[in-house]
């Protein structure tokens, strides 16, 4: 067995062991070895880390920097990050199963949003008001927060990390990231990297451990005045009422079910390959995967054929490989949770269409087939539940009304898809779709740029964008007299 990689907490610009010295197991998926070895954070842990992140905040050198310094150092990590992107992609496929063609491509291309908050950090301003009172010049200046503590699950962590800290550093925060006991060594080598950028100490720091007591420690802390989470339902709650401890303000992004939206004037070759890229890259372990597909009914048997067929065609296997096209899922409880599921639709009069069990020759790691399920009725669990996993449930429609109505109706509302050659139909299907995020003709595109989040238990809050740098900002009010002359008498009735 090859020598277990032992990693370390990043705390106040040192790396340390925890407290107690307890460790946690990493699994790569795709062997279902164990390969790292990661530090079990304690709650005195997780306060040197807030504490360090307070006391950067408060009277480090970061609390006195420019906001076109913090600019600047931005610059430098997103260069860093670049040129790490290799090693960074690497980890994050040994320790999640995601393809190495996705991870190395994803950690270069986020260099993009480093530099996309490095050029807001001297952008954001207040306003000045022509306020109803003599003699009083009014206005607001933009604050950071304090300290954040950011909850990032296993997927896709390195474009959660950038999505969370890109704003806040520029807006003037400091950090805690709480990484995914799940997978945790790519938020790991990215404190590695970030080192490398030269920011002073404690303004990012770096935990790992169990939700109970990494998480509640954090989320509950006295001096955290901030929580940006993603991740899941439950522990979002958890979450929510580990503020009322702190009062911080929270941020979720919650995940969902999304739904595709295909009408029957669409062109079938986009649509075929619009599906795929929604429900079956990342190995459907995507918080936007397309997972509910609905089919306008005069192209739903020629739309299942096609999807069929290239469905069986995917390659799945090591995702180091190149020839790969799906690696495996990140756990062995997703593994068995789709097993479960898709048995329960089929003894509940779903159709499997294609794929339905763990593929022939890889008996080691958690791979599972790109599976299609046509649904008799949308009440089953394969269609409600986000399953995390290349598993698409099919449902038939008639007419744009009941298309919107089939799409609106569930509990998330991160992102949606609309297939369509009319442009009245696909503005009108927008606008009537209770989501945070409408693809029209494509599907899961992302930038810096362009606000992301969700409606309905998918959460509350936006990152990227504009939007997300205010997020990471409190409004003070200056009221100044410019009059020379002195305060009226208060007391003295005029």
């Amino acid at each position: 067995m090859a020598q277990l990689k032992k990693y370390q907490m990043y705390i106040n610009g040192e790396w340390v062991d925890s407290e107690n010295g307890e460790t946690f197991d990493s699994v790569n998926p795709a062997t279902g070895d164990t390969w790292a070895e990661i530090p079990a954070a304690t709650a005195n842990d997780v306060d040197r880390a807030v504490t360090a992140a307070h006391r950067a905040f408060t009277a480090g050198a970061w609390s006195t920097m420019l906001a076109t310094e913090r600019g600047v150092l931005l610059r430098k990590l997103a260069e860093v990050m670049k040129e790490h992107s290799e090693k960074l992609g690497e980890t994050e496929t040994t320790d999640t199963g995601k393809l190495l063609s996705e991870t190395r491509w994803q950690a270069a291309y986020l260099s993009t949003y480093y530099h996309y908050y490095a050029g807001l950090a001297d952008k954001v301003h207040g306003d000045t008001f022509p306020i109803d009172k003599p003699n009083m010049w009014t206005m607001t200046v933009r604050e950071p927060i304090g300290v954040v503590a950011a909850v990032v699950p296993w997927n896709s962590q390195l474009f959660l990390v950038a999505v969370k800290i890109a704003p806040a550093l520029a807006a003037g925060n400091t950090v805690v990231l709480k990484a995914s006991e799940h997978a945790s060594a790519a938020m790991l080598e990215f404190g590695k990297v970030f080192e490398k950028a030269g920011f002073p100490p404690g303004v990012i720091n770096i935990v790992t451990g169990m939700g109970d007591p990494c998480g509640a420690a954090l989320t509950r802390h006295p001096l955290v005045d901030r929580i940006s989470f993603t991740g899941g339902l439950s522990s979002a709650r958890e979450i929510v009422r580990n503020s009322a401890e702190n009062f911080a303000e929270v941020s979720l992004e919650l995940g969902g079910k999304s739904p595709l939206l295909i009408f029957d004037d669409v062109d079938l070759d986009n649509a075929v390959n619009g599906i795929l890229l929604s429900i079956f890259s990342a190995t459907g372990q995507s918080c936007v995967a397309g997972s509910r597909l609905i089919v306008q009914e005069g192209i739903y048997d020629e739309l299942l054929a096609r999807l069929a067929e290239r469905a069986a065609g995917i390659r799945i296997g090591d995702p180091t490989d190149a020839n790969s096209q799906m690696g495996p899922l990140a756990t062995q409880a997703q593994l068995d949770r789709i097993e479960e599921t898709v048995a329960h639709a089929i003894e509940n009069g779903g159709t499997l269409i294609s794929g339905g069990k763990r593929p022939d020759g890889l008996e080691k790691g958690w791979y599972y087939e790109p599976t299609i399920v046509a649904c008799p009725h949308q009440e089953l669990k394969i269609v409600r539940e986000e399953m995390f996993g290349p598993v698409l449930s099919v449902l038939k429609f008639k007419d744009e009304q009941e298309a919107i109505a089939l799409g609106n109706d569930t509990r998330f509302g991160l992102a949606s898809g609309v297939f369509t050659r009319d442009i009245g139909r696909a503005l009108r299907v927008t606008k009537a779709l209770r989501t945070g995020i409408v693809w029209v003709n494509t599907y899961r595109m992302v930038s810096p740029m362009a606000p992301f989040g969700g409606y309905k238990d998918s959460g509350h809050g936006r990152e990227s964008g504009l939007e997300a740098i205010y997020d990471y900002t409190r409004v003070k009010t200056v009221w100044l007299n410019t009059s020379a002359d002195p305060i009226d008498d208060p007391f003295r009735m005029q």
